[in-house]
Formats: C-alpha cells, structure tokens, sequence
C-alpha cells in the first residue's frame, strides 16, 4: 500500500493444495501486506507435538506460540504427510485452535495491512476483512501439485500416498465440529485448476483494486 494511511486486510481460505498460499502470498507481494498462513501455525503445531511429545500439549504449545518469530517456520521443512495428518488431528482441538487463533488476531491488529490464509479465516479470525477469497481446485490437480512440491525433498513419495493424505485433510475440514472449513457469503471465488498464476493475480487484482477505490475513493 503506497499511502500510509490506508489498510487493507485480505483472508484466503480453501482446501489442501488448492494454491490458496500462492495466491495470498502474491497478492501480498503486490499490495506490500504482511504475510500469514494459518495452515503453516498448524503445521508448526504438529511438527512440535510430534517431535516432543509433550505430557500437557495445550500448556506446551501455549509456550512456544507466546513469543513466535513466523518467518522462522518457512526455514523449516513442515511438509510431510505426516503432518499433514497430524494437522487435521490437532486442527479438531479446540483449546489448540484458540491459542493458533491469538495468535492470528495479534497478527492482525499489529498490522494493519496484512493478508492471511487458512480454512476459517473470513469465517472466524477475519470476518471484517476488506477482501475475501475462496479458493477450490479439483483434488487430482491438487494432489499433482503437492507431489511436485513434496518430491523437492523426498523423492521416494507416491503420488497415491498424497492423494489420499488430502482426501483425509479435507473431510476433516469440512466436517469437524470446530471452526470447519466453511465459505463466507461475500467471497470470491478462485478456481486455480482453471486459472494460471498470472490470470489467478490478475483476477484478484481486480478485486483488490475494485474494494480500495470502494474504501478510499480514487
């Protein structure tokens, strides 16, 4: 955002692997907007429960997201089906998704300009946010995808194994009794199995573009 004066504040939600990451993360490059995918805090979670095995993982977890640096997690390989699994565990937990939801809100009002991702992000933690995206892509496309990114760093990985590890994330999703992944009323819609990276920013672009001038005028 080129005034100071302005805010923005944009949620992107959808299923696993249905390029909502990439979307949100270049829209954010494009608008300047502090960066946050909810979906990488879960991860994190699970990477930390299974690498400690803590007696109290509420108390546990409260500690380690208290004074959380996030630009530390994107150093960390938190991408396997292993945790994906355990993700969609844990996502169920809701003493686990109010700490993860903190930290959310605490992110959002230190800035001011700032996008987020997740799957109850215009539902729950964002719900006034200026901008609203859905993403959705047919789960063959979904799953091809995250096997490309998974065999970056174990090229054993069966593309059966990831499809199935999605099909499971995203029933647990939509099915779970707290905060499930739901579609906000005022959402856009971003089909990314139909849409390339560039026509996918083009088209939220327009969006953007179209609620700032709403916002703020010319």
């Amino acid at each position: 955002m080129k005034n100071k004066n302005r805010s923005i504040q944009i949620s992107c939600d959808g299923g696993a692997a249905t390029g909502k990451s990439t979307g949100a993360k270049m829209i954010s490059r494009k608008y300047k907007l502090r960066f946050l995918s909810s979906g990488l805090l879960y991860r994190y979670a699970s990477y930390l429960i299974l690498k400690n095995n803590p007696k109290n993982k509420v108390n546990f977890l409260k500690k380690k997201f208290k004074n959380l640096n996030y630009r530390k997690l994107e150093k960390i390989n938190l991408h396997s089906p292993k945790i994906s699994e355990y993700s969609a565990v844990i996502a169920k937990i809701n003493a686990v998704r109010k700490i993860l939801k903190k930290y959310q809100l605490d992110f959002s009002n230190k800035y001011k300009n700032c996008c987020i991702e997740g799957r109850d992000i215009s539902t729950k933690i964002l719900p006034d946010s200026d901008v609203k995206f859905f993403f959705v892509c047919n789960l063959n496309t979904a799953a091809l995808r995250r096997h490309k990114e998974l065999k970056k760093t174990n090229l054993k990985i069966k593309l059966k194994e990831v499809k199935k590890a999605l099909r499971i994330r995203n029933i647990s999703d939509t099915k779970r009794k707290n905060s499930p992944l739901l579609r906000h009323r005022d959402s856009v819609s971003i089909d990314t199995g139909k849409l390339n990276k560039q026509a996918m920013l083009v088209k939220m672009s327009e969006h953007v573009d179209k609620e700032i001038k709403k916002k703020y005028g010319k």
